[in-house]
């Protein structure tokens, strides 16, 4: 890994102290039809390896398990017994006994300890993953595949491919968006190939993709606040109703069939040169606390930055709403607010 982020000094990069990377001549998220090459640092591996680690899994998240079968990817979120999100992840079977958890890479540590006093009652091994790097490709998947090492590209979002050791995966956008996976001894020489054909670009320029499809992804900063339906995780087919037990299932459950579920993930657009901070208050006119700063980052023009924001579901949609004296314009969600059972996506009956 040491390698990998030397190379990417070497390009001019620098790391900021939320794991992005931005470079001089780097794109921070200005809309564009080219292609980019972005270093996703932000993200990384936890592992779960050994006999028993699809049923030591499926006692512990809110997908099923069985879904992860080295095509489609299912998202999932580990919970405490109370049903508040340790992490979120997204589930990758890369071999018969192997499972890889993509998740924000400042939740890895955390997210391994509390697995890890379940584990002795399974033959696994859980590992972090810090051997393996994260590329992102954003552009025409076609033009991608011989430099990207996996000549299959994946056509449908939250499905991967792998091949020699590279695993690519789809994510979800309005321009096609695919993540590599790879040892990071050669993920420099990697870089370099896909780099003759791809514009450098910020991490930002990810999370905004984030952003702008609705997805949250938990960091530190988050862990053990939200319920999964607060960020909308059942919308995206990130919990099955038709599983077994699993830790914080209680809770999820009667939230979901009660209509408990008072606070909930939006998009939105904040006044301002520099991105509100996570967990900034949101107010509305009456100056009332009516929500919170999810993420955000910069934007197109240096009047706005695209965010997330967790908001009351009883806060009024026509009333005006403030970070720090800045407004905050609330966007349309790319998807009906509603839940998808990610049994329909396995089995074909809507598209992922």
């Amino acid at each position: 890994m040491d390698d990998w982020l030397a190379h990417l000094t070497a390009l001019g990069g620098r790391q900021s102290g939320d794991r992005d990377w931005a470079f001089p001549n780097g794109d921070n998220g200005s809309a564009s039809d080219a292609e980019h090459l972005v270093p996703l640092t932000h993200l990384s591996i936890l592992e779960c390896d050994g006999p028993d680690a699809a049923r030591f899994l499926q006692g512990q998240t809110s997908a099923n398990v069985e879904h992860a079968d080295g095509d489609f990817a299912p998202l999932t979120a580990f919970c405490t017994p109370k049903g508040r999100m340790i992490a979120n992840a997204e589930v990758l079977r890369v071999s018969a006994e192997r499972y890889w958890l993509l998740l924000h890479a400042s939740l890895a540590a955390s997210l391994a300890t509390q697995l890890g006093k379940y584990a002795p009652f399974y033959k696994v091994k859980l590992s972090h993953r810090e051997d393996l790097a994260l590329i992102g490709m954003i552009g025409s998947p076609a033009s991608w595949a011989s430099a990207a090492g996996v000549t299959d590209l994946p056509r449908l979002d939250w499905h991967m491919t792998q091949q020699d050791g590279t695993v690519a995966l789809r994510q979800p956008a309005d321009r096609p968006r695919v993540m590599l996976i790879l040892p990071a001894s050669e993920a420099a020489a990697r870089w370099e190939s896909l780099s003759r054909s791809a514009g450098v670009a910020d991490t930002a320029l990810w999370r905004r993709a984030d952003i702008d499809a609705g997805i949250a992804w938990l960091t530190a900063d988050h862990s053990d606040a939200f319920l999964p339906q607060m960020i909308n995780w059942e919308a995206l087919g990130g919990i099955s109703f038709r599983k077994g037990c699993y830790t914080g299932q209680e809770v999820v459950a009667r939230a979901h069939f009660r209509g408990q579920v008072k606070r909930r993930l939006r998009i939105a657009s904040v006044e301002g040169t520099s991105p509100p901070a996570i967990g900034d208050e949101i107010r509305n006119a009456e100056a009332k606390r009516v929500g919170e700063i999810f993420q955000a980052v910069n934007g197109d023009t240096p009047e706005e930055c695209p965010a997330l924001a967790v908001l009351n579901t009883s806060q009024d949609e026509e009333s005006e709403l403030f970070v720090g004296g800045r407004r905050l314009v609330l966007r349309d969600l790319p998807y009906p607010l509603e839940r998808l059972d990610p049994e329909s996506v396995v089995d074909g009956n809507v598209t992922a």
